[in-house]
């Protein structure tokens, strides 16, 4: 492994984040500018806040990667039993109570259930935490964290994203308690085929490893935990997991984090997927210091994959892009004027909205699908970003501005 990519990449974010520093600068200088003029100012003042909170948070957000980046030396890989020994002191047991309602013929009952994953130490701005899932700790009262060591001390959400199934826990524990883990960058270190080691708690089972490789990245899935929205850019991998792993991490060989495992695939034999540590990097800080993470980049459109089939019925000679069968209204995409369809077709038993436009790139990189634009949205783009969006409609290749959108803040 080289260090030189990681100069020029940490070269990279320092400029990035020195012009996030003068946006910042320019907008409170404008803000405070504008602040006694008369009529619409209100509006003005309302719209350079919000561009200054996003500021803030992206600034925030290259901070931490800045600080990943910086704190990361190049490790040689490790043979398995010295990568557990190193790493599973940082895993620990994540524990919590839900209670639910029910109406009865005897009125409303409340039941309490455990809910258990694993989670693991992260350092930021010399504190630590624990990074879990969301779905772990949502919702739960009564959290404690449990080390390697059999301690055991309560926990408290720091902050949390259901979108990227996320969640940062306080943890009430001495220092002594805390080893934290390196987290390198997934985007530059993930690659198919490369060996990854998962740490967690399966049914309970504290400290246990299972080992596999990176079968395939830029996955987007959806949790039954997380109606809201898919979760694009995940890595799968084929390193058994069971329930309880949920938020623990998913190591390389040299026992770096390069994703939190997530979710797996029932009677797959082995097929999981983790949030990659890219992601980890970005919203760390904003989910310590404000509790949320609001950044998450929307297009507004609803639409399938294109494959030989479609591409037949839609009169279109390319099989690959997406489909864009709706447009939400009021949404990014929809005010650039990107069109959906406007009739059905039924192809191989499945019934598409066809007609609109097919989308091929993004900022001249190539769509392939629909894993592949969410997961580039989601990897190299923030809310309020304009884009280039290259689109085929009545057979004609065209390039659209698309301001992007945010998700709602969970």
């Amino acid at each position: 492994m080289q260090t030189e990519p990681k100069k020029s990449s940490s070269r990279g974010i320092l400029l990035a984040l020195a012009v996030v520093i003068l946006l910042t600068v320019a907008a409170v200088a404008y803000y405070n500018s504008t602040r006694t003029t008369g009529p619409g100012a209100s509006a003005e003042i309302s719209s350079l806040q919000l561009r200054l909170n996003n500021l803030q948070q992206l600034n925030s957000a290259l901070q931490s990667q800045l600080a990943s980046k910086s704190s990361n030396t190049t490790l040689p890989n490790m043979g398995p039993e010295s990568l557990y020994a190193n790493a599973s002191r940082s895993v620990v047991t994540v524990q919590g109570d839900v209670v639910t309602t029910q109406n009865t013929f005897f009125g409303q009952t409340k039941s309490v259930a455990v809910v258990q994953g694993s989670g693991f130490v992260a350092s930021f701005q010399n504190s630590y935490y624990i990074v879990t899932n969301n779905h772990v700790v949502g919702g739960a009262s009564n959290i404690t964290a449990t080390f390697s060591d059999g301690n055991a001390y309560t926990a408290s959400v720091k902050g949390s994203d259901q979108h990227s199934d996320l969640a940062v826990l306080s943890v009430n524990a001495p220092t002594s308690e805390f080893f934290p883990l390196p987290i390198v960058s997934s985007s530059q270190a993930v690659h198919v085929g490369e060996s990854v080691y998962a740490i967690g708690s399966p049914f309970g089972l504290s400290g246990s490893m299972t080992f596999g490789i990176v079968s395939q990245v830029g996955r987007t899935i959806t949790e039954s935990t997380n109606t809201t929205r898919s979760i694009a850019n995940v890595i799968q991998f084929s390193a058994p997991i069971n329930p309880g792993n949920s938020g623990g991490p998913l190591l390389d060989s040299a026992g770096e984090v390069i994703g939190i495992t997530t979710a797996a695939v029932s009677n797959s034999a082995g097929l999981g997927f983790a949030i990659p540590s890219s992601t980890i990097s970005r919203e760390l800080s904003s989910l310590v210091t404000s509790g949320k993470y609001s950044l998450h980049p929307s297009l507004g459109i609803e639409g399938a994959g294109m494959t030989y089939q479609l591409a037949r019925v839609t009169g279109s000679s390319l099989t690959y892009g997406v489909l864009v069968e709706n447009v939400i209204s009021g949404s990014a995409a929809d005010k650039a004027g990107i069109q959906g369809g406007t009739r059905t077709a039924t192809v191989e038993g499945s019934s598409y909205t066809i007609g609109g436009d097919i989308i091929v790139s993004i900022d001249g990189v190539k769509v392939v699908d629909f894993d592949s634009l969410a997961s580039y949205l989601e990897g190299n783009t923030i809310a309020g970003q304009t884009i280039q969006v290259g689109i085929i409609r009545s057979g004609a290749m065209m390039t659209v501005s698309v301001t992007l959108g945010s998700l709602p803040s969970s």
